[in-house]
């Protein structure tokens, strides 16, 4: 692991250590669910509610799940031998669902992921794991953006990464302003993609945009 690599790993390895010794045990979990449900106007005690802590708290080990793994060792694992391939890799359409940290409401939307290799290729799977791992996070998309390309951009020091965000936050369009059918797009580009206009440009067109 190069040291741009393992600075990253370690600090995601600190946070998770202090989140551990931050976390409630699941009775904790659920009771603090009950209390929702009681400031929401209803009664956990009730027949159809009686269930509803156990599969809220079982629903956010998915939605949150992404706090437990290091994206940066998940991309450890290269390929050398590419018979000297030297042009942009990229996956498109990852699509992701996530959570606003601001409302806990969902995010939901499609990630595109490029890198210009230097020397080593990773398997395509392992991109979207990357975008899956920061996505089941609270969120938000800006932060979200930089945290894909700057892992990939410390793992695999390629010439490049762009990272292109489309989502639809459900804070937004379903209380508050309430504006549905609006979209964000963010985007992150390093290296190549920063530098030179005609590779950031192919890029873009080959997302569509």
């Amino acid at each position: 692991m190069n040291s741009k690599a393992e600075n990253v790993s370690n600090i995601l390895a600190l946070e998770r250590k202090e989140a551990a010794a931050r976390k409630p045990d699941r009775a904790e979990a659920e009771e603090a669910v009950r209390t929702l449900l009681r400031w929401a106007g209803d009664d956990p005690g009730r027949e159809g509610l009686l269930g509803t802590p156990e599969r809220v708290v079982r629903a956010y080990e998915q939605f949150f799940g992404g706090y437990l793994i290091d994206p940066v060792d998940m991309l450890q694992r290269t390929f050398e031998e590419t018979d000297g391939y030297d042009e942009m890799v990229l996956l498109r359409d990852i699509r992701f669902e996530s959570h606003c940290e601001h409302h806990m409401a969902p995010i939901i939307g499609v990630a595109h992921v490029g890198y210009f290799p230097r020397n080593r290729v990773v398997g395509i799977s392992k991109l979207a794991r990357v975008v899956e791992v920061y996505a089941k996070r609270l969120q938000i998309q800006e932060k979200m953006t930089a945290q894909i390309a700057n892992t990939i951009d410390a793992v695999l020091q390629p010439h490049g990464v762009a990272v292109v965000i489309e989502a639809t936050h459900q804070c937004m369009t379903t209380r508050g302003i309430h504006k549905p059918g609006t979209s964000m797009v963010t985007s992150r580009m390093l290296g190549a993609f920063r530098n030179d206009p005609k590779t950031r440009q192919e890029f873009l067109g080959i997302i569509g945009k």
